[in-house]
């Protein structure tokens, strides 16, 4: 089991920046991958961003790209994610997820993740 808790959630202009982190705790995280998924009222839950553990390998959703960064600290078990010029569209629960990493495991889809935390409000005003 890895327990995964959010934190870093709160309210910012448009254009203003928060930093999401994610503690994880249970397992050692060298052979998973994580992901940073955000839903908002109404609409399905989406990937954001996501990062191998053992080699910091990142995927970001286009509509983040260059905007948003994964990270990760493996001497605290810790997963970030800077969010930079932040949009009203961007206002929605985050959650961080951890993925199992096999040969069919795929970044983008939140079913292919084991475990979730319990998300983050993070509300971006215009």
């Amino acid at each position: 089991q890895v327990q995964l808790v959010e934190s870093g959630g709160g309210l910012v202009q448009a254009g203003g920046s928060l930093r999401l982190s994610c503690v994880a705790s249970g397992r050692t995280l060298s052979n998973y991958r994580m992901g940073w998924f955000r839903q908002a009222p109404g609409k399905e839950r989406e990937v954001v961003a996501a990062i191998i553990w053992s080699i910091s390998t990142t995927d970001y959703a286009d509509s983040v790209k260059g905007r948003f960064t994964i990270s990760r600290d493996n001497a605290n078990a810790t997963m970030y994610l800077q969010m930079n010029s932040l949009k009203p569209e961007d206002t929605a629960v985050y959650y961080c997820a951890a993925q199992t990493l096999t040969a069919w495991s795929r970044w983008m889809k939140d079913y292919d993740y084991n475990y979730w935390g319990q998300g983050a409000q993070v509300t971006v005003s215009s």
